[in-house]
């Protein structure tokens, strides 16, 4: 049997060539989904809040306060730019409230992988 691959900083590395399947990562994942498939944000969001409470990690714990966060905010802004569609200028801020959401997404991704923490979870920038 083989040994599992470490990295620079010891941590094992998965079977699938170093990507992390840890549950901040499988939630922005499912965020970055519903970009497609439109549902599997709710899922995100319901993996958000139960592993919250079971979060045993310092980094972990950051990354699901900032992806709750950008959810609910998203959904918000969505609501909001959905009303304002009326008089147009909701169509100009669902893009923008789009992009928001898929950059802090990506960053938690990418902070996830390394196990790090979200620098500053309770911001509402990136």
């Amino acid at each position: 049997m083989t040994e599992p691959a470490k990295t620079d900083t010891n941590r094992e590395v998965g079977p699938n060539g170093g990507f992390d399947f840890n549950q901040p990562t499988i939630i922005s994942l499912c965020y970055l989904a519903s970009f497609v498939t439109g549902i599997t944000g709710l899922v995100g969001i319901v993996l958000a809040h139960v592993w919250s409470g079971e979060s045993k990690d310092d980094w972990s714990a950051s990354h699901f306060s900032y992806l709750i966060r950008t959810f609910w905010f998203g959904f918000a802004g969505f609501v909001i730019a959905g009303v304002l569609s009326f008089v147009f200028i909701g169509i100009l801020l669902m893009p923008l409230i789009a992009i928001w959401v898929g950059v802090r997404s990506v960053m938690s991704l990418l902070k996830a992988q390394k196990q790090e923490p979200m620098p500053d979870p309770n911001t509402l920038m990136f």
